[in-house]
């Protein structure tokens, strides 16, 4: 071999290699880039939920964006607001909690205000209460959201995987 056939043979077996590692990595990285595509569209943010564990669900329906009443294990906030511990809403007198019910008036008023001239606001509340609070605190907390003027309340909870739930729905 003449020494210009050396090189131009070395040129064409480095430029193959080259050509044949770079292909399966543009590979895996669109299916990378396909996968997070995926499963970072469809991700609902809550409020910080730390102190509460929420049960789980099988519903397929995502819920609306509306104020947020936490139970906590020791606590009761309205938005990021704490308003009652749990013990004073376990003993409070009747179905309706009253520090509850003004700070849900507060938070009604100011959506009231923030709407202004686009329409009426969302009388919607949803509660995420911890797994462990007592029925008895959730039904006045909800008693309290609907006296408050709050006509639709919902409990948040976390979505449970399909195939952990046994498959279909009946």
């Amino acid at each position: 071999m003449t020494p210009t056939r050396v090189k131009e043979h070395r040129k064409r077996k480095h430029t193959t290699e080259g050509h044949m590692v770079l292909v399966p990595f543009i590979d895996m990285m669109t299916i990378l880039v396909v996968f997070l595509l995926l499963h970072t569209a469809d991700v609902d943010m809550l409020p910080n939920t730390r102190d509460i564990a929420i049960p789980q669900s099988i519903s397929d329906v995502k819920p609306r964006e509306t104020l947020v009443v936490m139970v906590t294990r020791d606590s009761v906030y309205v938005g990021a607001e704490r308003v009652s511990s749990l013990a004073e809403v376990a003993d409070a007198p009747g179905a309706v909690v009253e520090p509850l019910r003004a700070a849900l008036l507060g938070q009604r008023e100011r959506l009231r205000r923030d709407a202004g001239a686009d329409g009426e606001p969302s009388h919607e509340v949803t509660i995420m209460g911890d797994r462990t609070v007592p029925y008895s605190v959730l039904r006045k907390v909800m008693a309290t959201c609907t006296g408050a003027a709050f006509n639709k309340v919902s409990l948040a909870v976390l979505e449970r995987e399909r195939a952990a739930a046994g498959g279909s729905i009946g």
